[in-house]
């Protein structure tokens, strides 16, 4: 995990960075983020053209910047203590983009608004976003 911003309480974002990560999610917080970041990474690899010209062994060069730029962000609050607290779904590198659909939850995809507002518009002021509720929660 990669850390991203500080929040109230305590409390810290951090970004999930493989399968192994999103795995552990899933299974802390009792949902389905594994599922979704397994997509969007076979997304994010199935869009990646190597350089022309390059060498066979050379056709991976890039790779990896690729699927950061290009793959959404899968984020997750925690506690000081390592207690998760909510899991995020942005666009890549945290910017608006139409037709994305942004996903905050809690544990068992519970109302992560409830507890962690406060966390959450921390989040939105890193990136200079908004993630209102209404928007946010698929559960509203």
């Amino acid at each position: 995990m990669r850390y991203v911003c500080d929040a109230p309480d305590g409390a810290t974002w951090f970004r999930l960075e493989t399968d192994d990560e999103a795995e552990a999610e899933a299974a802390m917080m009792h949902h389905a983020v594994d599922k979704y970041f397994r997509r969007a990474e076979a997304s994010a690899r199935e869009a990646y053209r190597a350089p022309k010209g390059a060498a066979s062994f050379e056709q991976a060069i890039g790779l990896k910047d690729h699927i950061a730029k290009v793959m959404p962000l899968f984020l997750t609050l925690r506690s000081a203590d390592g207690e998760g607290l909510a899991t995020a779904m942005l666009p890549p590198a945290g910017r608006n983009q139409v037709n994305f659909k942004i996903i905050i939850v809690g544990r068992e995809n519970a109302d992560p608004y409830e507890d962690h507002e406060r966390a959450i518009e921390a989040l939105a002021q890193h990136f200079g976003i908004e993630l209102p509720r209404e928007e946010c929660f698929p559960y509203a």
